[in-house]
């Protein structure tokens, strides 16, 4: 129960900052394309796989990430564990994916994982 408790103040702590940072970010990517100070950003497409975890806790995944400026889910495929994205700008999708995984999938799992 305590670990949950962690979890859940973890996450929220770690996406009201992803809000914020990416907030920041998405105005850079706006006003970059707006101006023309510096190489336009490109949207991409991209499928994320996820953790095993149960329905609630993809849908909270894809809210999230939805939340978080400059990304949004369009699609949570259960079956395969994968979430299609898109991305305001693509230029790093590594980065990207690797705030998702530490920043929201590692609490959610604790919270709603499921074994695979």
């Amino acid at each position: 129960m305590m670990k949950k408790a962690i979890a859940f103040v973890e996450l929220l702590l770690r996406f009201l900052l992803a809000v914020v940072l990416s907030g920041i970010q998405t105005v850079k990517v706006i006003l970059r394309n707006s101006f023309g100070t510096g190489p336009s950003a490109a949207g991409v497409f991209v499928r994320l796989r996820f953790a095993p975890m149960n329905e609630q806790g993809a849908a909270i995944l894809g809210c999230m990430i939805t939340l978080t400026p400059g990304t949004t889910t369009l699609d949570i495929d259960m079956e395969h564990h994968e979430l299609l994205l898109h991305v305001l700008d693509g230029s790093d999708l590594p980065g990207m994916i690797e705030g998702i995984e530490r920043d929201f999938e590692s609490s959610l799992v604790v919270l709603f994982g499921v074994r695979s």
